[in-house]
């Protein structure tokens, strides 16, 4: 099998768990994942199969949406309620003070990643360290988060919903920490949901369960999406049967000759004469030549 399996995620699952068991339903090793969630959380989680994998490092679309759930007045060693609380105190503030620090957030900034992480420091990750009670200085990284909306808030149990927006790498239960640190309260993740990844959306996703059953019902393979379809933003460029045979056997094609004129965009996706896909080609700086970036086709 080859292309894109959405599954919605279910809590207590690690992202590894889910690639594993879908290991088994599916027949093959050869499966990769559109970023980690945490056992907590749940959502849209893209499965890579087959060929497909090769598309996991070159994604166009990275940006992640969220609906998150996290309470004040507590704090852990994870950041989240499945730790070890660190504190827990009241709290003396409106939803109007919160929206304020809430602003401060959007937009570039610096994060700093949590302890319990798979970021690797010194070769060693940090949640390994993390177990052994060791902390260690970490670099801020580079985020952002185009947009932070509050959805609800629970004056009496001081738990508060925010719907999010960021980039690849941020870490939402850092954000709810550093939110209710700026509050001078404390406050831990307590719920989180994935609701948009890679450019596909839970309306997208299947659930375990429900691939198990396409599976014995003999139904699964339709159900995978093709792998072009994360590159959906880029223009398309079919190639007639001589231009296929030529480039297929790596013979780089010139741009004027494919009637491609003025400044031509930074990506294809490139389909054969057929119709059925190749992979993505971008042009050679300073030439007329276009160059595959990555294969998806059979040779």
């Amino acid at each position: 099998m080859n292309g894109i399996l959405c599954i919605d995620k279910p809590q207590g699952f690690t992202s590894h768990d889910v690639v594993a068991k879908c290991r088994g339903i599916l027949g093959t090793r050869k499966i990769g994942h559109g970023g980690t969630l945490d056992p907590m959380a749940t959502g849209v989680l893209p499965l890579f199969v087959g060929r497909a994998t090769k598309a996991c490092d070159i994604l166009p679309v990275q940006d992640k949406h969220y609906t998150a759930e996290f309470e004040l007045g507590v704090t852990t060693d994870t950041q989240d309620t499945t730790g070890n609380v660190l504190s827990r105190g009241g709290v003396n503030c409106e939803i109007a003070q919160i929206e304020e620090v809430i602003r401060k957030f959007i937009g570039e900034g610096k994060q700093v990643p949590p302890m319990y992480s798979a970021v690797q420091v010194g070769g060693q990750r940090l949640y390994d360290l993390a177990r052994q009670g060791i902390e260690v200085e970490r670099e801020p990284r580079a985020v952002i988060f185009h947009s932070i909306a509050i959805l609800g808030w629970d004056a009496d149990k001081n738990i508060c919903t925010i719907a999010v927006h960021c980039s690849k790498g941020a870490y939402i239960r850092t954000l709810c920490h550093d939110i209710g640190r700026m509050l001078g309260c404390g406050a831990a993740l307590s719920a989180l949901r994935r609701t948009a990844a890679c450019g596909f959306a839970l309306a997208d996703c299947i659930t375990l369960e429900q691939a198990q059953g396409f599976k014995n019902g003999g139904a699964l393979e339709p159900r995978l999406l093709p792998v072009e379809a994360v590159f959906s933003a880029y223009p398309k460029l079919k190639l007639n049967a001589r231009q296929t045979k030529l480039f297929t056997d790596g013979v780089r094609l010139s741009l004027r000759r494919l009637g491609i004129s003025g400044t031509p965009p930074a990506d294809y996706r490139v389909f054969d004469n057929n119709g059925g896909f190749i992979g993505i080609a971008a042009p050679k700086p300073d030439t007329d030549d276009l160059i595959i970036k990555k294969w998806f086709g059979v040779k």
